[in-house]
């Protein structure tokens, strides 16, 4: 059978984003971190299928909506009539970051249901991919574990994006060894400078690498802003440099980055070779530069046409 889409598992969110650094006045944007992947691998002209749960509430209709206008598939997730969709609240820091400042979430206990994941879904993936962003919740993890396992036994490649939020966990400690246990599963993960030396427990990119050698990753990616991102591609590490920008909004720049390998991945395949990787990567890089010259998450990220 034929890979038909890129599958992304999460929660779909409303981010009520700051509207200036007095953080004071807020625009409401669909959002959260694999949300904002969805659509911009579907902006990107790839096939784009969302597993999520959501209500029958209007804040889901607007959820639903939106994913559909821009072309993601939700023919796999699912209807829950009292889920409510969760909300965060975005400020920005004078540097222009974004902080999370404040999530609601009403009903965290209707999660995805596995057993209602139809099978064939795994046929036809071409690579799958998830974010921490529920793994805090016991039934969210059951059901993330499960697929993942049942994707590696498929030899679909797995994608995985740390997207840590420290508000959401109970302890530090429960965050980490939740997080690292999914390394020895993953082909793929993209971590954020400051998540390595979280995850690891170290204070350099080179320790942290170093630390990160014991699980057999295919592809780590350290994104890191301004300076691009290194790679540890089959444990040889390079780096790739990004084209400056003056940022406006940093918010989503990861999740395009992350968008950008998934899209490449289903349109050109697998990389076979250390420069297919470097290639994608750098495609990857510029996405997320120009997802940061924007204001918003989803807002900003990329189209085609924005490449030209």
């Amino acid at each position: 059978m034929s890979k038909k889409f890129v599958l992304i598992y999460g929660d779909a969110f409303v981010d009520y984003i700051a509207e200036d650094q007095s953080n004071s006045r807020f625009t409401k944007f669909l959002g959260g971190a694999t949300v904002n992947v969805a659509a911009g691998v579907a902006r990107l002209g790839a096939a784009s299928s969302f597993i999520t749960v959501t209500g029958e509430n209007e804040t889901s209709e607007f959820v639903r909506n939106e994913l559909a206008e821009e072309g993601v598939d939700l023919s796999f997730s699912q209807i829950v009539p009292e889920k409510e969709v969760s909300g965060v609240y975005v400020h920005l820091l004078e540097n222009n970051e974004r902080h999370f400042e404040r999530y609601v979430d009403v009903t965290p206990d209707i999660q995805v249901d596995f057993s209602a994941i139809k099978n064939e879904i795994i046929h036809e993936t071409s690579v799958f991919h998830f974010c921490s962003g529920t793994l805090f919740h016991p039934i969210a993890l059951g059901t993330t574990r499960k697929i993942v396992e049942n994707m590696k036994k498929s030899n679909v490649l797995i994608s995985f994006d740390a997207n840590i939020r420290p508000l959401r966990w109970s302890s530090e400690e429960s965050c980490r060894e939740t997080i690292s246990s999914f390394f020895n599963m993953v082909d793929i993960l993209k971590l954020t400078e400051e998540e390595l030396f979280f995850l690891t427990e170290t204070t350099s990119i080179e320790d942290g690498i170093k630390s990160m050698q014991q699980y057999n990753i295919e592809a780590l990616l350290i994104t890191i802003g301004a300076e691009g991102t290194y790679a540890v591609l089959h444990g040889e590490v390079v780096h790739v440099p990004v084209e400056k920008v003056i940022p406006v909004d940093t918010t989503g720049a990861g999740d395009a980055f992350v968008a950008g390998i998934l899209s490449k991945i289903y349109l050109e395949g697998h990389p076979s070779t250390k420069e297919d990787w470097i290639r994608y990567i750098a495609f990857s890089n510029r996405l997320g530069g120009i997802c940061a010259t924007k204001p918003g998450a989803l807002s900003a990220m990329p189209r085609l046409k924005d490449l030209q």
